[in-house]
């Protein structure tokens, strides 16, 4: 069968990129996805087992930082794009140990830019080749109480995870203007949603209320994150890629801001619904913790540009969303403790 295109998927079995995958392979029947992913502790291919037996669907287990793996897969792939998501991401996690988030975010983004301008060629053509690298808010640094992150917003990471996401999104700008490799980047906030590993905020609370644990909250609380929920991304990613500009940022967000402490207690009322325990059981359970290091007080993006020039804006159904994810959680630990048993 010929496809119309070749598409490499970073790191699919993981969170936000198993949505893409599902996405992309069902809706573009045309597009061959190969999916490239090291299956680390947050990716999981419980998350694609429904894509196995399309025949637009390739999976290859494999670390992004292995150049001859990579350059064979161009090349045996025919691989015409890329949608690169691959990344470790977990701040506490990159405070612990920086260096694998330079390998992984920095090294391995490097080595995919180079096996796409070995592949295709210096000044590919827009039309039929893409490096679509996808980032992270976190890039801008830290915000007030007031303003929002513009694609203008100079880049000040303050965080090991957040400084080498802000080095690879360097790189594919660098690679733009020296190689004329054909790029867009899009920079996202707090993704939420099914299939997300259990180490982020919201299914953590949920799973400490499930067990009746204490709830760790750092600080007071009072970090405010703009929440997007991973189908809305998808849908952005989706519009990126198909109408974005050549070496051109968007900015990705959810317009749906949210205290830490607020979104706990709201998770927390709702829980103590499903769960049929006394309303302000679960609120019991928050415990505050000491702070993370270099803690970001504030992220807010503001997505004018997607929706002005690219015409994409989030459905913002959070309570629906939100209780949506909260099913998921249920049913996912629900089912883990059975089977720890």
């Amino acid at each position: 069968m010929h496809f119309e295109k070749n598409i490499l998927l970073t790191g699919a079995a993981g969170f936000i990129g198993s949505h893409v995958a599902r996405f992309m392979v069902n809706n573009y029947p045309k597009y061959r996805i190969v999916v490239l992913d090291k299956l680390t502790y947050a990716g999981d291919l419980k998350n694609i087992e429904d894509l196995n037996d399309k025949p637009n669907f390739v999976f290859i287990k494999g670390d992004i930082t292995d150049a001859s793996l990579v350059n064979s897969i161009f090349n045996e792939q025919q691989i015409s794009s890329v949608m690169h998501l691959a990344a470790e991401s977990h701040v506490d996690r990159s405070i612990e140990n920086p260096m694998e988030f330079v390998y992984t975010n920095v090294v391995g983004t490097v080595t995919l830019l180079n096996a796409a301008i070995k592949a295709w060629g210096e000044h590919a053509d827009r039309n039929k080749h893409l490096f679509y690298h996808i980032s992270t808010d976190e890039v801008y640094g830290s915000l007030g109480s007031e303003g929002y992150f513009t694609e203008e917003t100079p880049y000040d990471p303050r965080s090991p995870y957040s400084a080498s996401k802000a080095s690879s999104d360097h790189f594919v700008r660098a690679y733009h203007h020296t190689f004329g490799l054909p790029v867009v980047i899009s920079n996202c906030s707090n993704n939420y949603g099914p299939n997300q590993y259990p180490e982020k905020l919201i299914p953590v609370v949920i799973r400490q209320i499930i067990e009746n644990r204490p709830i760790p909250v750092y600080g007071k609380g009072e970090n405010i994150r703009d929440w997007l929920f991973v189908g809305d991304h998808v849908s952005a990613i989706d519009v990126i890629y198909h109408t974005g500009k050549n070496g051109e940022t968007y900015n990705v967000g959810g317009n749906n801001e949210w205290k830490n402490i607020e979104l706990v207690e709201k998770l927390c009322d709702i829980l103590d619904q499903k769960l049929n325990r006394p309303q302000g059981e679960a609120r019991k359970l928050i415990s505050f913790v000491v702070d993370r290091k270099g803690h970001d007080l504030r992220y807010a993006i503001d997505a004018s540009k997607l929706k002005d020039e690219l015409h994409w804006e989030p459905k913002q159904q959070f309570d629906s969303f939100l209780a949506e994810t909260v099913a998921y959680y249920l049913q996912l630990f629900k089912t883990k403790s059975t089977d720890e048993k």
